[in-house]
């Protein structure tokens, strides 16, 4: 039996507990997505156009959390295999936007739900009620880590 942190050593140990659970958890989704020949960031940008719709570049990668290099490589293969499409702002030329395309949103639609199937898989050991809790937790730290780097950046 493994002897518990000590209190000073709590924090570190949540962190390597919660990267060790984030590491499983993913291993679940990389493989979903595998299946459908894509690659995560691809499926991010996918997903994120069909649950939010038209959006900037800027704001995908804001929401897939990925280098903007990395995002601009991702889109020009989904423009070229027909699943997205680009498009000039009409008030802001400066301003790309990305939406999916008729075959974009028939792949995603037909993906989306055994991949949300094999996630919910991936997190069934807590039941959810522990699911509920652990995503307010989860926000709450994920929040309070974010305004304690902003305000050390500030310093």
């Amino acid at each position: 039996m493994k002897p518990s942190p000590s209190r000073a050593d709590v924090p570190l140990h949540l962190w390597v507990v919660l990267a060790r659970a984030f590491d499983a958890v993913e291993r679940h989704s990389r493989a979903s997505i595998a299946r459908f020949g894509l690659g995560t960031t691809e499926f991010g940008v996918l997903e994120v156009l069909y649950h939010k719709g038209e959006l900037p570049v800027c704001d995908v990668q804001r929401r897939i959390l990925v280098e903007s290099s990395s995002t601009t490589y991702v889109v020009d293969k989904l423009v070229k295999r027909g699943l997205v499409r680009r498009r000039h702002s009409g008030t802001d030329r400066r301003v790309v936007l990305l939406a999916l395309t008729a075959a974009g949103r028939r792949l995603i639609q037909s993906i989306f739900p055994p991949h949300a199937d094999a996630i919910r898989h991936a997190v069934a050991a807590l039941r959810p009620s522990e699911q509920a809790r652990a995503v307010r937790l989860l926000r709450a730290l994920g929040l309070g880590a974010a305004k304690r780097l902003t305000a050390a950046e500030g310093d």
